[in-house]
Parts: C-alpha cells; structure tokens; sequence
C-alpha cells in the first residue's frame, strides 16, 4: 500500500535531535525564569521579622491585651501633598500623647524605600514628610504609653498619585 500526500516534500524533517533540542530549550527556559523569580524574591525580601518567634510569642497574649486596654485607634492619610497623616487616638477620640513613639514607613516585599518618619503634632494628628510612590505600604509604628504599656501596630495602606 503506498502512502499519497497532497503536500509537496520540503526536505526537512523531525529528527530525534530536532524534539530533544525543542525539550531542552522549553525545560531550560522554564529553569531560567524559575531560578530568576527565586532569587529576586529571596534577594528583595528583609525576611525578619523577629528574631526569635518562639521567645516572642511567649509574652504575646499579656502584651496584646495590656495594648487593646488601651483603647487606641491608629489611621493614616496620604493626602498626595509630600505628607503622611497619622490619626493615633484614644477611646474618646482625643489625641494620644505616647511617652515614646517612632513610626517606619516600609514597602511589605523590600527595603529600598524604608523611611523612618520624623512626625511632628498639628492639628489634632501625627503629620510626617514623605516619599511616597504608587503601591503597597506598610506604617510600623512602636511606641510607650505615658504608663508603660508597649505599642506595636502596622498599618498596611495603598497610595496612588
């Protein structure tokens, strides 16, 4: 029996060589991008957040509920003008007026941007120059109240010009 084609014969056919280049550039392609994602990920990630979990979970509960006694609400205001506007108040909406408080402006996946911010009171809030580009930020504040009580809060917010 033979075997008619209506096509005509180029002269090139697939070769063992031709389907075993085809899967080793494929595979060393996907290989690429893989090692490249992973090394951009562990190369731009701070990955610390403690540095022992387990000694600082140890006294988490007393200090959660010794910081949520103390009643403050913490919000913040990018209002697009090179400023960061903290609201820190407590139960009765009054301005909170922590013995110590540092705020730390972060991006959640690098360190690139970080900022300590220097926050100065005006008009009944927390106010701080900033550089501030589009994108995921996140506000580590920490801080003492006036009776002790450690203060730990983040803040995760999206600015956009």
């Amino acid at each position: 029996m033979s075997h008619v084609t209506d096509q005509p014969d180029t002269g090139r056919k697939l070769t063992g060589h031709h389907v075993l280049a085809i899967f080793v550039i494929g595979f060393g392609l996907i290989f690429a991008v893989n090692f490249f994602m992973a090394y951009r990920a562990v190369s731009t990630f701070p990955g610390m957040e403690v540095s022992s979990s387990y000694a600082d979970s140890q006294s988490f509960d007393l200090r959660r509920d010794a910081q949520e006694a103390l009643g403050w609400q913490a919000s913040v205001i990018t209002p697009g003008d090179g400023t960061l506007v903290l609201h820190l108040l407590d139960r009765d909406g009054a301005l909170v007026a922590p013995a110590e408080l540092t705020a730390l402006l972060t991006r959640p996946t690098n360190q690139r941007e970080d900022q300590t911010l220097v926050l100065r009171r005006e008009n009944g809030a927390f106010v701080a120059p900033v550089a501030l580009s589009d994108g995921q930020w996140r506000l580590r504040l920490t801080g003492v109240a006036r009776d002790g009580t450690e203060y730990r809060h983040n803040i995760t917010f999206r600015y956009a010009k």
